[in-house]
Order: structure tokens, then C-alpha cells, then sequence
């Protein structure tokens, strides 16, 4: 009976441990979901949610970072990024790994550890991380310039507000087509935040900012850091280059 009372106490103890990690959690997240998820907006498409997107893309100066040939900028202290974007290749490193990789074909792609070139096993994981960490990432400093991508969906939706905001939808490309974003501008037309919905997020219509603009030496208007809760995601040094 001493064997039984103590392995009831233990598993009492273990029990009890659990849940006081787990239910503030589980009560924090409804509370989120309660007071943040949306469901995704119904827009019109048509002429008019075109002009609007490209209302948006001149707010932005849309020509400077068409002519912009390098992009350079650190997401969250962790990921670095040094993309030629006019030769489709950007180096992409973190931890002690880098990969140079080839955005045509990443078949292409060259793999680094360290200073050492890297052929292993699994030299293919190290370009799929890369390339999913770059469609990521990359999307948080340029994805203003990509509303008129193949695959996308314009939309205008009518807010609470009586302001005109921009749902763009990726039907395919990137790492997860079938994502929503609802994009929300300033009194200049230039965005000031977007509301996701995403495969990766649990809830729908959380919103991050797209207020902290820098012009780099190439004249081309990108985010320095955004704002998403209590989460700051910084971009590190933004530059962007003109240099042919």
C-alpha cells in the first residue's frame, strides 16, 4: 500500500506540474483567439483594387526598387541576407552555415560550412532551410512589391472604419501559397501594417506593423523593424544598392 500511496503522490506532483506550465498557456491563447481572430474578409476584385495597389507601389517610390540590383539586411539577429537581386542569388547564412543560393534553379546552389565548401549528405536540407528561410524573411522587407506577382489576387475590402485596405492572396509560390494579407494604409498611401492570414499562424487576422520606413542609397523605401504584439521583428542594416 506504501508503494501505491507514494506512486499516487508522484503522479499527483507530476500532474500538478503540468498543468501550472500549461493552463496559463492554453487560457492566454483563448484569450488571444477570442479577442484577435477574424475571419478573412470578402473583397472586390477588378480595376479598382489594382489601382489601389499601385497607389500603394507609388507612395513607395516602386521604380527606385525595381532599379535596386542588391539587398542586404539581418531578420531577428539571426539570419543574414546578401541578395543580387538582379542576378537572382542571394547568400544566405546563419549559425555557422551559409548558402549561396541560386533563386533560378537551387539545384545550383552552393553550400558552406564555415570557410570549408560543403558536399554532404545533407547539403540538399541546408538549401531547402535556406530557401525557406529566404521566402520568409524576404517577404517581411519587400512584400509591398509584390502584389502584382504571378498568382495573386487584388482585392478591396471596406474596413470598420470606412477606409479602403488592399487583400492580396497568393495562390501559388513562395513557401505557403493559399496566404492572405490585408494591407492598411497612412494618410501618405504608403502601408503602415498588414492583418495575416497564414497557414503558419493559429490565429486569423493578426495584424504587424509596417510603419518604421528607411530610404536606402538606391532610393528605395524598406521597413527597418515591425511590430507584432509584444514581438519586435528587426531587420538589421537595410541596405539596398544601385550598382549597375
Amino acid at each position: 500500500m506504501a508503494k501505491t500511496s507514494k506512486s499516487k503522490r508522484i503522479l499527483k506532483i507530476v500532474g500538478g506540474i503540468i498543468i501550472f506550465f500549461t493552463l496559463p498557456t492554453l487560457l492566454f491563447f483563448a484569450f488571444m483567439y477570442l479577442r484577435y481572430n477574424e475571419d478573412l474578409p470578402v473583397g472586390k476584385q477588378g480595376p479598382e483594387a489594382d489601382l489601389l495597389a499601385k497607389s500603394m507601389l507609388k507612395a513607395l517610390n516602386e521604380e527606385a526598387y525595381l532599379n535596386t540590383d542588391y539587398l542586404e539586411w539581418t531578420f531577428k539577429s539571426r539570419n543574414h541576407y546578401k541578395w543580387y537581386k538582379t542576378d537572382n542569388v542571394c547568400e544566405v547564412s546563419w549559425d555557422a552555415m551559409t548558402v549561396i543560393l541560386d533563386l533560378k534553379d537551387s539545384k545550383n546552389s552552393k553550400v558552406f560550412a564555415g570557410e570549408q565548401e560543403y558536399n554532404g549528405k545533407e547539403k540538399q536540407d541546408y538549401i531547402e532551410k535556406a530557401l525557406t528561410y529566404f521566402n520568409n524573411d524576404s517577404f517581411w522587407l519587400v512584400a509591398p512589391y509584390k502584389v502584382f506577382d504571378n498568382g495573386t489576387e487584388r482585392s478591396i475590402v471596406q474596413t470598420e472604419a470606412g477606409q479602403q485596405a488592399l487583400l492580396i492572396t497568393y495562390t501559388k509560390g513562395g513557401t505557403t501559397p493559399g496566404d492572405s494579407y490585408l494591407w492598411h494604409f497612412d494618410e501618405s498611401g504608403k502601408p503602415k501594417s498588414y492583418q495575416m492570414w497564414v497557414d503558419i499562424l493559429p490565429i486569423n487576422g493578426l495584424e504587424a506593423t509596417w510603419d518604421q520606413w528607411t530610404e536606402t542609397e538606391s532610393g528605395a523605401l524598406l521597413p527597418t523593424t515591425h511590430k507584432l504584439f509584444f514581438l519586435d521583428l528587426d531587420m538589421g542594416a537595410v541596405r539596398g544598392l544601385q550598382i549597375q
